[in-house]
């Protein structure tokens, strides 16, 4: 246990001081004077804050009304298609978006058949924001519905004797239930979009819309210049490190009433006007998540495929990406468990989710570029790129498993310890007899998720990757910056299918059968 955090810790400062001392001296006044600095920290904080409120904004009518609405047609398949942004691929996203709402897109050719030519909107902060709210209003409507859902029946009964009309349900009910849901879900939003890279990169347009990870790209990529990456990637560490820190004060569930578990009629589902409303809020959030969907599918259906999926760079590239993401699944897995099986020993339970918790807050770019320096000064050779792209995937996909899998530890700890030490079962024997069997099943979810963004991710291999380690998501995006969109369609279809099929077989084969 000290181990892992020890080697997490110099993981993070390590490779941060790497990249801020080993190539070039650092002038802190023309960096601090520097406007486009200046820019790049006020429009990544603008576009985040704007993303998490509409984000969050949006989900919770849809979390209201999937609340309500627990039994219609299709409610089963929404919540899956719900979970789908989940393990799409950003540059994916990125390419359904601007086939829906490109200049060229479905949208516009709508709009200019009916006589409404809507102009360009997608290129700058427009498509931003609309690729930000595709990807974390679905995430926060499933958040927040776990909080409505878990509201005690007692109180829908004692609301529909008093006669609560929907806006007093909402402010003396649901409100209270959320309140720490929605502001922890805003923040982790707001993370996430400040952290945003594939989205800003190729959305962005340009240096006006770049934001903090998108400009240490650029300061890594074409400038080398790592002084003004390394400060960059401090601030976003600095910013987003004090939000973590909030995020774990905010995080405490809300105090309900225990309840008998007898589910109970809510008072606000009868009324025709919220039937209609409910109806209008649920099939908007279903084609809003589920056209890019379609135009991934229909698009690469319709692109060469002969082309794409004959040429030996697409099958090279998948060979890559699967080896990179097995590679990454294992250090996130395994490091995970270190933290978590050891913790309640050593460090507090908050301190470990937190330390855990530091990649959402740090650069992987900087990271990455950080360890390549100080690997190649303590003489390793210079063909380090497709493994240091596993180490940072791994790196960044150690949240996420500590996420799935902590809650189910902490559980099997509290249910069996004292048993376990008092029949001396420790070790290896434990593991074999009683943490593996009921730990299988979150592992393998975590395991899929991890192994599924790994394999769509575009930031490390941005950095690192050439032309024979190219992965899938570096091949779109270097189809999309050449104008080849028949060949980025099919190779994005491509993507999303083995994502998919990567997630599915991971979780069944790690988690075991689902009737186990």
């Amino acid at each position: 246990m000290p181990l892992a955090v020890a080697l997490l810790l110099l993981f993070v400062i390590g490779g941060s001081l790497a990249v801020l001392f080993g190539t070039a001296p650092l002038d802190l006044g023309a960096i601090a004077g520097d406007s486009y600095l200046r820019h790049v920290l006020l429009f990544t904080t603008i576009q985040a804050l704007l993303s998490a409120l509409l984000s969050v904004g949006l989900a919770l009518p849809v979390a209201r009304a999937l609340a309500r609405r627990t039994h219609f047609p299709g409610r089963t398949l929404l919540l899956r298609l719900f979970g789908l942004p989940m393990v799409m691929p950003a540059i994916v996203a990125v390419f359904a978006i601007v086939t829906l709402y490109g200049e060229s897109g479905w949208l516009h050719r709508l709009a200019a058949g009916a006589g409404l030519p809507l102009g360009s909107f997608l290129y700058g902060l427009g498509g931003i924001l609309i690729a930000h709210v595709f990807f974390n209003m679905p995430f926060a409507a499933r958040t927040l519905l776990a909080g409505l859902e878990s509201v005690p029946g007692e109180s829908w009964r004692l609301a529909s004797q008093l006669g609560m009309r929907s806006a007093q349900v909402f402010r003396l009910i649901e409100f209270p239930a959320l309140r720490a849901s929605l502001a922890s879900t805003a923040g982790l939003v707001f993370m996430l979009c400040f952290a945003s890279f594939a989205v800003t990169l190729t959305l962005g347009g340009g240096p006006r819309w770049a934001s903090l990870e998108a400009a240490i790209y650029e300061a890594l990529r074409f400038d080398f210049d790592p002084p003004r990456a390394a400060v960059l990637a401090l601030l976003q560490l600095a910013i987003s490190g004090c939000l973590l820190l909030a995020l774990y004060r905010l995080m405490a569930p809300a105090p309900v009433s225990p309840g008998i578990g007898r589910p109970q009629p809510r008072p606000d589902v009868a009324g025709r006007g919220g039937m209609i409303w409910d109806a209008g809020v649920l099939i908007l959030a279903a084609l809003y998540v589920g056209l890019p969907v379609l135009a991934v599918v229909i698009a690469g259906l319709a692109g060469s495929l002969g082309l794409v999926l004959g040429a030996w760079s697409t099958w090279h590239a998948v060979l890559v990406g699967i080896a990179v993401s097995t590679a990454a699944t294992l250090l996130a897995v395994a490091g995970a468990l270190m933290l978590i099986l050891g913790r309640s020993r050593l460090l507090p339970r908050g301190l470990v989710a937190f330390i855990g918790s530091l990649p959402l807050a740090f650069s992987p770019l900087a990271l990455g570029a950080g360890l390549f320096v100080l690997l190649l000064r303590l003489g390793a050779p210079l063909d380090l790129g497709l493994g240091l792209v596993a180490v940072i995937n791994g790196f960044m996909g150690l949240p996420f498993v500590l996420r799935v899998v902590a809650p189910a530890a902490a559980e099997a700890a509290s249910r069996h310890d004292r048993l376990a030490a008092s029949l001396g079962i420790a070790g290896w024997s434990r593991w074999r007899l009683i943490d593996w069997p009921l730990l299988r099943r979150p592992i393998g979810l975590a395991s899929a998720l991890v192994a599924a963004l790994s394999f769509g991710d575009l930031g490390a291999i941005s950095l690192f990757g050439t032309s024979n380690t190219a992965t899938l998501p570096l091949l779109i995006y270097q189809q999309l910056g050449a104008y080849r969109l028949d060949a980025a369609a099919v190779t994005a279809l491509l993507l999303v299918a083995l994502a998919l099929a990567v997630f599915v077989v991971i979780e069944r084969i790690v988690g075991g059968p689902a009737d186990a």
